[in-house]
């Protein structure tokens, strides 16, 4: 029979790991937020009620939202990429070359647009005010089950931008993910897509603010 002691220190050691645990899943959902950001109502919060999983992550940026705009309109597989890992895209198989410049053929979106995330698989746009926000849509609001040929889940993401406070110019960029599965199937798939769309939006994020606030430009340029 196992001592006393070998069982508190076997819970000690499972409590810590589980506290660990949740505190990089919180990390990781809640990345670049600020004071209350990650807990404040946002557009398309009504599309998927009951989301088990909610991330909202963001990222100041030192330019106005106007021109911060143009770089979320051309979202897409297809259109200006996503501005993230291209190679690690590109290593899985997804064709995606993220754009350095505003292009005039990709700024017309409006709801009910889809933007493709990959060939052949797109969300619709479900809400859009210009220079505010964009929330696009995986599913049908208001029903339990999944449309065919769509992931076990249903899906909203959401790109808003606010005043960055305290700062005289300046956007606050907050990206929400939120999720409720479909059954078990759901469940697992969504999990087990936490690090990576934690790894990606990161890099998504500084790469909006990069290209906002021209750095990706003066990046480019040749010396001399």
């Amino acid at each position: 029979m196992p001592s006393l002691r070998r069982v508190l220190v076997t819970s000690s050691l499972a409590a810590l790991g589980l506290g660990a645990a949740l505190l990089t899943r919180r990390m990781t959902q809640t990345w670049g937020t600020a004071a209350l950001e990650a807990d404040l109502p946002l557009p398309g919060d009504d599309l998927v009620r009951g989301a088990s999983v909610v991330a909202t992550r963001a990222v100041g940026i030192g330019v106005p939202a106007s021109r911060v705009w143009p770089w979320l309109v051309q979202l897409g597989y297809g259109r200006g990429g996503f501005y993230s890992h291209d190679r690690l895209e590109r290593a899985v198989g997804l064709d995606i070359r993220s754009a350095d410049r505003v292009e005039p053929a990709w700024q017309d979106l409006a709801v009910g647009d889809r933007v493709d995330l990959a060939g052949g698989f797109g969300l619709r746009v479900a809400a859009l005010e210009p220079g505010r926000h964009i929330v696009l849509h995986g599913g049908e609001p208001g029903r339990g089950e999944p449309v065919a040929g769509s992931p076990p889940f249903d899906f909203s993401w959401a790109f808003v931008l606010l005043p960055w406070e305290g700062r005289d110019v300046g956007t606050r960029l907050l990206v929400r993910e939120r999720y409720r599965p479909h059954g078990t199937v759901g469940r697992v798939v969504v999990e087990a897509t936490q690090v990576a769309s934690w790894v990606m939006s990161a890099a998504m994020l500084r790469g909006i603010r990069d290209r906002a606030e021209g750095r990706r430009a003066r990046a480019a340029r040749p010396a001399g």
